[in-house]
């Protein structure tokens, strides 16, 4: 899993920078990606850890195949 607080190499950002009335405020940039996608997936793993013994409603049901020619590589719950 790469490193998420390296630099960003070889910067080719070709934006206008400029401060002309077509372009004003609409440079958006998403220097904190790698940041984001590590939060989301640290919180995930916490929420996962916090609601693990999670209530099942009623009984648990076993895991079958469909029958049909057209549905049988997918697995269902069963009776």
């Amino acid at each position: 899993m790469p490193n998420f607080r390296l630099q960003i190499p070889n910067n080719h950002f070709h934006k206008h920078w400029h401060d002309s009335a077509a372009h004003k405020g609409r440079i958006k940039q998403w220097h904190n990606q790698a940041a984001r996608k590590h939060r989301r997936r640290e919180a995930r793993l916490a929420k996962a850890q916090a609601v693990f013994p999670r209530p099942v409603a009623g009984m648990l049901r076993p895991v079958v195949h469909c029958q049909t020619i057209r549905y049988n590589a997918k697995k269902r719950a069963g009776k």
